[in-house]
């Protein structure tokens, strides 16, 4: 049951950086919800694209 839990666990998390590649706030979202992360990365996305996917991509991971 454990090896079940942890590739369904890898495979959302996979899922989540290939959104959050897309639109990186809907990825952080999706980990975190409405927290002070999810409108950092709302102004790191408006600010540059790219600075928006590596937080996205960096919350997910640490999580």
């Amino acid at each position: 049951m454990d090896t079940m839990t942890t590739r369904d666990s890898t495979l959302g998390d996979v899922l989540k950086i290939l959104l959050s590649v897309v639109l990186p706030p809907v990825g952080v979202f999706l980990e975190v919800g409405l927290g002070k992360h999810f409108w950092i990365n709302i102004l790191l996305t408006l600010l540059g694209y790219f600075p928006g996917i590596i937080h996205a991509v960096y919350i997910i991971a640490k999580r």
